[in-house]
């Protein structure tokens, strides 16, 4: 029997202190539950929950596109610092995969998770030792070897973490 995803997820946010990048990621494709169990760890918790999409575009707005590319860093760094609280659940990251902004979003999340615990929901699969974000054809496409990542997948009832 598989274990609740928000379940999986809470098991290893004590993990996630004891790590160097205290960073974990919900990777599911679109529509598996991965924002309701943030939802559900959000109520249970008080972490802060955050529409990354939505506070990067807001801030974005007034930016041209270079502009917008050298500040994504600063700018999620202050969305993640203001937040408050040693846990925060981050969700929508998709923005931060747009080409135009010449950004490694694994890296700068990890990078944010040095001194916060991220929980955060990728659109994305595990196969093969890799962590892959959109489909091969599409521009987005990233594909990570997972080391010192904790990775939780709904669909399977293990967390995988390898270093």
């Amino acid at each position: 029997m598989v274990e609740p995803l928000a379940e999986q997820v809470m098991s290893r946010i004590n993990q996630a202190a004891e790590v160097y990048h205290r960073f974990i990621i919900i990777v599911a494709p679109a529509g598996t539950g991965k924002t309701t169990a943030l939802q559900d760890i959000h109520e249970r918790t008080g972490a802060p929950l955050i529409n990354v999409n939505l506070e990067l575009s807001r801030r974005m707005l007034e930016l041209t596109g270079r502009q917008r590319a050298l500040q994504l860093p600063r700018l999620l760094s202050e969305i993640v610092n203001a937040s408050g609280g040693d846990v925060v659940l981050l969700d929508n990251i998709e923005l931060m995969f747009d080409i135009s902004l010449k950004q490694d979003p694994l890296r700068l999340l990890q990078g944010l998770s040095r001194n916060k615990t991220l929980v955060v929901t990728w659109n994305g699969s595990v196969n093969g030792g890799y962590l892959t974000y959109a489909m091969p054809e599409h521009p987005e496409y990233r594909r990570y070897m997972i080391r010192d990542l904790i990775i939780v997948n709904p669909e399977k009832s293990e967390v995988m973490s390898e270093k």
